[in-house]
């Protein structure tokens, strides 16, 4: 197993202890959507639902598609047929809660690109003709790759955030894995897609809060973390100023003692 990058590990450590400091500027977000693999027309995978959770006191908001249906007091078993403005509806509201949090970061899980990540939803946006409000990229935190940087890139197999839950012994309810999610939406089951994605927000910053308090669980070895080198061992001494100092003044001592025992 590869030990984690020194550097790149320090950097992640500081990284998320300054998340716990500003929490009550952060939310942790999910979404759940149709599959993005096996589509042949090129057609961008709608959108179920989004959720964001305050990482500080863990109130969280959501918006899905049942929820905005119910509100414009259309059937359930009529979604289908109206599916685009009722998407564009709570992309809208999801925006609107963008705009007035500007000041807010997020922390997510693999959020990166279009086809799973917030370029997805901006296009999901824009493809309904809605006006998507920019998250700029240094107000994004992906959990996923810090946990890579501090533990090493073998910290957990694959799938990691379903091997994660289980090494640490959380059995998160509604909890849904990609493919349960993809069968889900075939299924027309938004009411599970959307417990499942707040159960994903709740998941994420209970791991968050795990690795910010040193307790997180996983295949990386006491050794590999710190470096399984001598190099750690020289670099704690150094970052530990008292222990060097200490080190310094028993030299000096030891020295002395030397030199009155030579007279």
């Amino acid at each position: 197993m590869t030990a984690p990058n020194p550097a790149k590990q320090k950097a992640a450590w500081a990284k998320l202890d300054s998340i716990f400091m500003e929490s009550a500027n952060i939310w942790v977000i999910h979404y759940s959507c149709e599959s993005f693999y096996d589509r042949p027309n090129g057609a961008s995978p709608r959108i179920t639902s989004i959720a964001v959770r305050r990482l500080d006191s863990g109130q969280t908001l959501s918006f899905s598609i049942h929820q905005v249906a119910e509100e414009r007091g259309v059937p359930f078993d009529e979604i289908e047929a109206h599916y685009d403005d009722l998407e564009k509806r709570m992309l809208d509201a999801f925006y609107q809660h963008v705009s007035s949090h500007k000041g807010m970061k997020y922390l997510h899980w693999n959020m990166r690109d279009i086809n799973y990540g917030f370029a997805a939803i901006e296009h999901r946006h824009r493809v309904l003709k809605g006006k998507p409000n920019i998250i700029e990229d240094e107000k994004k935190v992906d959990l996923a790759r810090l946990l890579i940087d501090i533990y090493g890139v073998s910290y957990i197999g694959h799938p990691r955030l379903g091997n994660l839950l289980a090494k640490n012994s959380i059995k998160p309810l509604d909890f849904l894995t990609g493919p349960q999610e993809a069968e889900a939406f075939e299924k027309r089951n938004l009411v599970g897609l959307h417990q499942s994605t707040l159960r994903k927000v709740d998941v994420l910053a209970n791991l968050a809060e795990r690795a910010h308090a040193r307790q997180l669980r996983t295949n990386t070895t006491w050794w590999q973390m710190h470096g399984g080198r001598l190099r750690s061992i020289s670099g704690w001494v150094i970052e530990n100023k008292a222990f060097a100092f200490l080190a310094s003044v028993a030299s000096i001592i030891g020295l002395a003692i030397t030199i009155y025992a030579l007279r």
